[in-house]
């Protein structure tokens, strides 16, 4: 173990039935449950070499007041919260990690499709209300449900996470097309189309973009407004991408059947959000903030970290941003 200082900070983002010892063997590791902020960071960074984060906003007076910081690690793919152009003027490295959590994002995306789909809630209390015991008939249909197979599946951004839900779409017998968030594409495993076009021809479309300039507000009214009144509209890529309370006034109005929300705009939910008004499980469901944070996901976020440090301190960096 070297005797270099690393601070872990916010680790109630990243939970607390992780192990985090195994950073032990990298140096001297103090940890923080909570943020490092502007306030704090003279005591908690003094000495420190390297600091992790998953949510604490980096500025440039928490850098001058920490003046050893060399490497910021992130407990995640985003860095926006990393501010580079801060850390470029302090001589801050800042290394991500991609791809933990594909498969935990992509299995929770379609969680949700089927919640909805299959109006799961209703039936499940259905059965526990007794209902069923109480009836003579051997089923109960009062709420349709359809077939993802031989339906139109679109994708708002064909990165790691979009490859894995088109794979995942396309096994279910769905024919997939996607818009490219930033513009531009290379992939030709599946369809490509504006977005218009994906608005107009999609029965699902589920959000695996970043947030830009381009995709910001990207589902708005107009947006709604060109979608098929039976599409279901899934979210797990950021909540601004999405004007929720142009999404409230379409599912209350019907101009989309459902909605499912990993994501909000702010987090946590706003306690006046227009979608606190819509009680209805069949036309909208939002799981706070969880797609990404299966616990294979996680201890895959906290062994990448690890490797990013590893290298750094051996000369051979990893994921670094800037």
């Amino acid at each position: 173990m070297s005797d270099i200082k690393i601070v872990i900070a916010d680790k109630d983002s990243v939970g607390y039935d992780m192990d985090y010892s195994i950073y032990e063997e990298l140096g001297d590791v103090t940890y923080y449950d909570d943020k490092v902020t502007e306030e704090n960071a003279k005591e908690r960074l003094a000495g420190a070499k390297v600091l992790v984060i998953n949510k604490s906003q980096i500025t440039d007076k928490l850098l001058d007041d920490a003046p050893d910081i060399e490497l910021i690690c992130e407990f995640a793919t985003g860095y926006d919260n990393a501010n580079i152009p801060a850390c470029d003027r302090h001589g801050v490295k800042v290394a991500n990690i991609k791809g933990y959590s594909t498969p935990s994002v992509a299995q929770h995306t379609f969680a949700m499709l089927f919640y909805l789909m299959e109006n799961l809630r209703h039936y499940d209390e259905f059965v526990k209300s007794g209902a069923y015991a109480n009836q003579d008939h051997f089923c109960c249909l009062d709420i349709p449900y359809s077939e993802l197979e031989g339906k139109t599946y679109g994708i708002v951004g064909m990165g790691n996470i979009g490859k894995k839900v088109a794979q995942i779409a396309t096994a279910f017998g769905a024919h997939v097309i996607f818009y490219a968030s930033s513009g531009h594409s290379d992939c030709t495993d599946y369809e490509q189309v504006s977005f218009d076009e994906l608005l107009e021809r999609s029965d699902v479309i589920s959000l695996h973009c970043p947030l830009s300039d381009r995709t910001r507000d990207l589902f708005n009214a107009a947006a709604f407004d060109k979608m098929k009144k039976t599409a279901i509209l899934i979210n797990v890529a950021r909540g601004a991408v999405v004007t929720e309370k142009d999404l409230a006034d379409a599912l209350v109005e019907g101009k989309i059947a459902a909605a499912g929300l990993d994501v909000l705009n702010p987090e946590p939910m706003a306690k006046d959000s227009a979608l606190l008004q819509i009680q209805d499980s069949g036309k909208l469901i939002v799981t706070p903030h969880l797609a990404w944070a299966s616990t294979e996901a996680r201890v895959r976020c906290l062994e990448e970290v690890k490797l990013n440090i590893q290298g750094w301190l051996s000369g051979q960096p990893r994921n670094i941003v800037n």
